[in-house]
């Protein structure tokens, strides 16, 4: 019985000397606390371009309203609807005859004009040669000088007439004013068309360049201009103002434009203002009406903190948040105040350079708690 028990107790001892190996003691074994492992950047102040995304739509460079400048009967159109047309290109020719008859007519008078102003004149040749022999009156002499005068009015106005009466009928043709695309024409052959009247016979737009007209709100502008007098940006150098173009599919137009215009005036519905662009089009590829956004580059930060997306979050007011390790190893909760830049984020207020900032295991990381924190390297992101 005494050698039972004795085997017992030494069970028991064993069973808890295995259970105290399992439990360990403090800092032993799976009892321990583990300190979790983040990935960090150290922020680092680089020069950066300030660009921002605006909405807008493409206009024409050009948009001619073609009227007739006289009255008239279609008598034919001489072009495609649709079609690239030169300047100074034929588009409609009205019924000529009644603007010929008025230039022949206009010819006629003049002929008629210089006929008479030759006679005066060789009368106004022969009394001056016979005044020096006083064999002319004075009173001759005025009359034939004030005959003279009156030929050579009657000439100069038979000559205007001519001229007016030319320009009538040049204007039957109806010709192109600038370069462009024609629209489609609204009258036809046969209809009756007056001079100056409301309603164009077609319209003719030039799409190359092409302008997009952009809207900015007043407040992003009114900072900007604020954080450029304080000297906290730069503005862009020349060659850096330009503007690319992305597309509804998401891809940039293969060519920059330029910034040509910045309105002075802020809309009273929407409280922006309009910005306009102009854009090379030797393909056609943009259209009128089109809508675009454009990326325009404004400013450029000497010493901006740039930071990854992931790095960036958003608390439950919309604030956006980041977490930094302290000197401590320490996780620490920091408020920020960015703005965006491309891919990354642009850090205003919140962050200063040399920080290190978590940007992989943020779940692992509580505030105040200790992390181990770990350098490691972003790729770069792929800008369009």
């Amino acid at each position: 019985m005494i050698k039972e028990l004795r085997v017992l107790r030494g069970v028991a001892l064993t069973f808890t000397a295995l259970l105290s190996a399992g439990c360990g003691g403090p800092g032993q074994g799976t009892g321990a606390t583990a300190v979790p492992e983040v990935g960090i950047i150290i922020v680092q102040p680089q020069r950066v371009t300030i660009t921002a995304l605006l909405p807008g739509r493409t206009v024409a460079y050009r948009i001619a309203q073609v009227r007739p400048q006289v009255s008239g009967i279609i008598k034919q159109r001489l072009f495609v609807e649709g079609a690239l047309v030169k300047a100074g290109q034929p588009l409609y020719q009205l019924d000529p005859a009644p603007y010929q008859a008025a230039y022949d007519s206009a010819q006629a008078a003049v002929a008629k004009a210089e006929a008479n102003l030759l006679t005066v004149r060789l009368k106004y040749e022969r009394y001056q040669k016979l005044a020096a022999t006083g064999d002319v009156s004075q009173q001759d002499r005025d009359d034939v000088t004030a005959s003279l005068s009156q030929a050579q009015a009657d000439q100069k106005t038979a000559l205007s007439a001519l001229e007016t009466a030319r320009i009538n009928l040049a204007y039957t043709r109806i010709v192109a004013p600038i370069e462009g695309r024609t629209a489609t024409s609204v009258y036809t052959e046969g209809a009756l068309v007056t001079a100056n009247q409301d309603s164009p016979l077609t319209t003719v737009q030039q799409y190359a360049p092409m302008y997009v007209d952009l809207t900015q709100p007043a407040s992003a502008v009114m900072q900007l201009r604020s954080q450029l007098a304080s000297g906290a940006l730069k503005n862009a150098d020349a060659n850096s103002a330009s503007v690319r173009l992305l597309m509804d599919d998401g891809r940039f137009y293969p060519t920059e434009g330029r910034l040509e215009f910045t309105g002075v005036t802020v809309s009273e519905s929407t409280g922006a203002i309009t910005l306009r662009a102009v854009f090379p089009n030797p393909d056609g590829v943009l259209l009128p009406g089109m809508y675009v956004r454009a990326q325009l580059a404004e400013a450029v930060d000497e010493k901006a903190l740039l930071l990854p997306q992931q790095a960036v979050t958003r608390d439950t007011r919309g604030e956006a948040t980041t977490l930094v390790v302290g000197p401590d190893d320490k996780v620490e909760l920091r408020a920020l105040t960015v703005e965006p830049a491309a891919d990354q984020w642009r850090v205003v207020a919140g962050l200063q350079a040399g920080e290190r900032v978590i940007v992989q295991g943020q779940i692992k990381a509580k505030v105040d708690a200790a992390v181990k924190p770990t350098l490691v390297e972003l790729k770069a992101p792929v800008r369009g």
